[in-house]
């Protein structure tokens, strides 16, 4: 298995996995498990996929599908082991994030060959999932938080595209530019890195 498809792998299921941590704080029941989890896993690299012109990833290989129903099992059944369920997934949102922004990048690269749309399907199918997490279970956005996220996800896309234009193998560049977003959203969680806000001012008075 390439370091590319890996991410993605890494990606969806981790993403489910934050879906159906948000279903276990809202005690929904095992279909809501599922649901929460699919609609994470599987969104950003739907809307990617859709905005590519491409088949859907996840209608032509089911196993996605799969994955999100057993990673909304498996926090079902161990959700009320963990301590702090909202941290865990803001963590194991960074990672996934992470993972699939550099996918999201790649797939953007080979299929229009255009630095561009990389980053922005580096970004999208980072951030995607996370956001329709939160609207549909009522949660806090992760875009309302001050720290970085859709910073990383821009990164992740930015050192993916770079490494390719510098001739790196694709295993380094997408590794490095995991390790970048991955870095840059850490710095967010645990350092409260911010990018600078809109501060509203007085209007001139001419």
């Amino acid at each position: 298995m390439n370091a590319i498809i890996l991410l993605d792998y890494l990606g969806v299921a981790l993403f489910a996995a934050t879906g159906a941590l948000a279903a276990s704080r809202k005690q929904l029941d095992i279909i809501g498990f599922m649901f929460l989890a699919a609609i994470t896993g599987l969104g950003g690299g739907t809307v990617r996929d859709l905005i590519l012109g491409v088949p859907v990833f996840w209608v032509e290989q089911q196993f996605y599908v799969l994955a999100c129903a057993i990673a909304a099992v498996i926090v079902f059944f161990t959700a009320h082991l963990i301590e702090s369920r909202y941290r865990l997934l803001l963590w194991f949102d960074a990672v996934a994030l992470s993972a699939y922004g550099v996918f999201g990048a790649y797939k953007g690269l080979a299929v229009t060959n255009s630095e561009t749309v990389a980053v922005v399907m580096g970004m999208l199918t980072g951030i995607f999932g996370g956001v329709l997490r939160d609207i549909i279970a009522n949660e806090p956005s992760v875009l309302m938080r001050h720290e970085v996220y859709v910073a990383a996800a821009m990164a992740a896309g930015v050192v993916y595209v770079a490494c390719n234009a510098m001739g790196l193998p694709r295993a380094w560049a997408a590794g490095l530019a995991f390790v970048v977003a991955f870095a840059v959203r850490s710095g967010g969680l645990h350092l409260g890195w911010t990018v600078p806000a809109y501060r509203p001012r007085p209007g001139r008075k001419y």
